[in-house]
């Protein structure tokens, strides 16, 4: 392969054992997860013991030739800042692991300093886990504006999912705005089976501003491989913002579940729709720059018992 293959969107962690509105995510054995009141496939059944772990996470990425990849957090997962540094340490060329604090908890504020100063360059804020029935957190309210005027001073980058649609872009819209060299990842490509989708795609006419395909193929779910109509609305990103703006993104290791690894983005490799030049751009060209990556690996394709 004459480029690098970098993923903007994947999770590790040794435990799920958290709540979310009051609903258990547990581990369980043999993939299987507690999730929002029943059981869920989590992982893939060969991982009995439940630990998504660096180790099988780099297997996959050496075999599907993912050179480097962004470490991302969600509520769902627990927090998991001590296990992704151990990370980050040990891999520094292959991870860019993002630290989490959780607004939930009234120190949210003074645990974000924390990770910053720990050496975390990057945090993660699930933003669509700030709305529910009961309460809204806005992104624009004065403690998260402190965190992000003190990211942007120091340098560290933002990933963040946001609820459907439009409902977050007004706020996004004014934190862009006061913090204009804060760079930003917007992941699930905009929950593109969404309506509005767009809004969310328009942000990254910014400069700073990225977007991120992680979970794009359990968006497209119900069509399966090869993800025609994923294929489609990343043609359609692209005419909004253009190709140098988007990322790809796998959501590993919950997509693998459904397919392979390779698969969740081998599509695009095998699309007729795009030009091989945009095909460099959104597998890794992009990612390269905008996270910072160095010394990337070079892997070879290795063949498998079906070839």
């Amino acid at each position: 392969m004459e480029y690098k293959i970098i993923d903007a969107h994947a999770h590790l962690w040794l435990k799920q054992d958290t709540e979310i509105n009051g609903q258990k995510i547990k581990t369980l054995d043999n993939g299987k997860s507690i999730f929002m009141g029943e059981v869920r496939q989590m992982l893939p059944p060969f991982i009995t013991d439940g630990r998504n772990t660096v180790e099988v996470f780099l297997s996959n990425m050496d075999y599907a030739q993912v050179s480097a990849a962004v470490i991302t957090q969600e509520y769902i997962d627990g927090l998991q800042n001590t296990y992704l540094w151990e990370v980050q340490k040990k891999y520094p060329n292959r991870f860019l692991c993002c630290g989490m604090f959780d607004v939930r908890q009234p120190n949210y504020l003074t645990h974000a300093k924390e990770l910053i100063d720990s050496g975390f360059k990057a945090l993660k804020i699930p933003a669509q886990r700030f709305i529910s029935s009961e309460e809204r957190l806005y992104l624009t309210s004065e403690p998260l504006m402190e965190i992000f005027k003190l990211m942007e001073t120091n340098d560290i980058l933002l990933s963040i999912d946001l609820a459907d649609g439009d409902t977050q872009v007004g706020e996004m819209k004014e934190i862009i705005s006061e913090y204009p060299n804060l760079r930003i990842a917007i992941g699930h490509f905009a929950m593109v089976t969404r309506p509005k989708w767009q809004e969310q795609i328009k942000l990254a006419q910014n400069k700073n501003v990225m977007i991120e395909s992680g979970g794009i193929t359990w968006l497209f779910n119900d069509e399966f491989y090869p993800f025609k109509g994923a294929v489609k609305v990343i043609k359609e990103a692209a005419d909004l913002v253009g190709m140098d703006k988007l990322m790809w993104g796998s959501d590993y290791p919950r997509t693998i579940t459904a397919i392979t690894y390779r698969m969740s983005y081998d599509f695009i490799l095998k699309s007729k729709e795009i030009e091989e030049e945009n095909k460099a751009r959104f597998l890794g060209f992009n990612a390269e720059k905008f996270y910072r990556f160095k010394n990337l690996i070079d892997l070879p394709y290795i063949k498998n018992m079906s070839e």
